[in-house]
């Protein structure tokens, strides 16, 4: 007797819009400054204006779905930008937030840099050279700043997230809204790659603010059906909107 299907029938991953954290980390490097000027916390960083067209234009994308396709289930970071992202695109996409699950889950966070926090490479020069250092040596996959997470770290807590997917969220269409990181980290996971595949992968692309990664079931991938990859920092609805496609690391850290 075939086993039953365990995973979603879509999932979208959308990393959110462009933040006002974008914008001040591009203003830090060109002046060459060692801090970037923020004045809240990373959570409370919210979109631009840019990024709230953004996520309107992706929203388009999916108000154009047949009403079949459309999602069923959004799963968000719980960070301003995310959560501001996810709401946005519903409204644009004509979809009732009373008529889906819509879930705030702490574990889509952006990864955590710790004593790292809102430094450019200059300043983690200056102040921290003994961690760049240990960056330089255990690679960013493994490097753990101190109080932050490491790539292993993040990919432990989504371990779980992909867990609430098989148990709760099969034969779903789900729409995940979260950080440029944990974009590459559910590649990872969902491919089995190794660390150095999805480096590589990281390396030749910048993951861009409202682009959607996606994948359908495929029942006759594996033993019993998996999630295949459709789409990778897919942004052709920002472009059909008009607007500027962004691709700028969050204003966190310097170094992803």
């Amino acid at each position: 007797m075939p086993k039953e299907q365990k995973w979603p029938d879509c999932l979208w991953i959308v990393r959110h819009g462009e933040s006002a954290g974008n914008v001040a980390r591009d203003a830090a490097v060109a002046a060459g400054l060692p801090i970037i000027d923020l004045q809240m916390r990373d959570v409370d960083v919210p979109l631009s204006s840019l990024g709230e067209r953004q996520a309107g234009a992706v929203g388009h994308y999916f108000g154009q779905l047949p009403p079949n396709a459309q999602p069923t289930v959004v799963l968000t970071s719980p960070y301003v930008r995310a959560q501001h992202t996810a709401h946005l695109l519903l409204a644009a996409a004509g979809i009732n937030e009373d008529n889906i699950q819509f879930v705030v889950d702490e574990r889509l966070r952006e990864k955590e840099f710790g004593i790292l926090d809102r430094l450019t490479l200059v300043g983690i020069a200056e102040q921290h050279p003994d961690q760049a250092e240990f960056r330089r040596i255990l690679g960013k996959f493994y490097h753990r700043p101190p109080g932050g997470e490491s790539w292993t770290d993040v990919i432990l807590r989504l371990r779980s997230v992909i867990e609430t997917l098989t148990r709760s969220h099969s034969h779903e269409r789900v729409v995940i809204v979260c950080h440029s990181v944990v974009v590459l980290c559910f590649r990872y996971l969902f491919e089995r790659m190794t660390e150095e595949q999805i480096l590589s992968i990281d390396h030749t692309n910048e993951i861009a603010n409202c682009s959607i990664t996606s994948y359908e079931f495929d029942p006759q991938l594996g033993k019993h059906g998996k999630l295949a990859l459709k789409l990778f920092n897919f942004v052709a609805p920002v472009e059909a909107a008009g607007e500027e496609v962004t691709t700028k690391p969050d204003a966190k850290v310097a170094i992803k």
